[in-house]
């Protein structure tokens, strides 16, 4: 990491978004004690790190990245067995069991075991495992890859629910919808630095142009299209090309001239702000 300077407010969504290799991981690792610092300073909960790590670990919730469930055990006992790392008796987990499973909408499947769960349900009872210690701080470690529309959104609304009970949430994702929604403030990092931070609605008012078209056509004629306009930015993605414009009217018009052309006109989101910074070239 190189010199990243950020304090994460109680009760908010603070989100770490970055490319592959930008240092979300790590960052994670060293805000659970789980890497040493080589430099700086930090505090959890005022605790110095690493230093503080088990008092701050016994404060927190984790929701790695790939689920690590027991396939030996049923829904229940994977609660119950995680609780014991905790040292909380059998008779408290078993008053928080039906909470914890209604907030995730397994009740039903309290005795069935994992490897019979879909990966919706997985990623559910993942998320209940981590609230079993009733932590202050949850982190999330890209909490909804992988999952279908549906249980994407079941997820963003306990997010939500916890977030408004007063819990802290230290979220990453490739998603960045997902971010837009449920981060109160965000940094976007790479190589080590942070690049950009503030609320999704600032980084979208400062970063990018308020309007995005999407073109697909012949790029001869699109570009032929746009040549004049001196108000309009534009990036080339394959046989995409982006323009982004405070207003596109002038745009659209000329596109009506030309049917064979498709194009999407849409407002500019968190992932205009996170191309324009991080650039759009793979990462491995």
């Amino acid at each position: 990491m190189r010199g990243i300077d950020l304090a994460v407010q109680p009760g908010r969504c603070f989100g770490l978004l970055g490319p592959n290799g930008a240092g979300k991981t790590t960052t994670i690792r060293l805000i659970l004690g789980q890497s040493p610092l080589s430099d700086g300073q930090l505090t959890v909960f005022g605790e110095p790190m690493p230093q503080g790590a088990r008092t701050v670990r016994a404060r927190t919730g984790v929701v790695p990245q790939i689920d690590n469930l027991d396939p030996d055990f049923t829904v229940a006992e994977n609660l119950k067995v995680y609780a014991s790392y905790f040292s909380i008796s059998a008779s408290t987990i078993a008053q928080r069991m039906d909470y914890l499973l209604n907030f995730v909408a397994l009740t039903d499947k309290a005795n069935t075991k994992i490897d019979v769960l879909s990966g919706g349900m997985k990623r559910r009872l993942t998320i209940a495992r981590a609230l079993v210690n009733e932590p202050e701080l949850i982190v999330l470690d890209e909490p909804t890859t992988g999952l279908d529309p549906q249980v994407r959104h079941l997820i963003w609304a306990r997010l939500r629910d916890l977030k408004q009970s007063g819990k802290t949430l230290l979220l990453t994702s490739h998603y960045m919808e997902e971010a837009e929604r449920l981060c109160d403030e965000l940094v976007i990092i790479d190589h080590g630095q942070i690049l950009a931070q503030g609320s999704p609605r600032e980084l979208i008012q400062t970063h990018v142009e308020p309007e995005v078209l999407e073109l697909h056509g012949r790029s001869d004629t699109v570009r032929g299209i746009l040549h004049g306009l001196h108000d309009c930015r534009i990036e080339t993605v394959g046989d995409t090309l982006y323009c982004y414009a405070k207003d596109v009217k002038s745009i659209t018009h000329r596109l009506e001239d030309h049917p064979e052309l498709s194009f999407l006109h849409r407002p500019a989101t968190l992932e205009d702000v996170f191309l324009k910074i991080t650039g759009r070239d793979l990462r491995d």
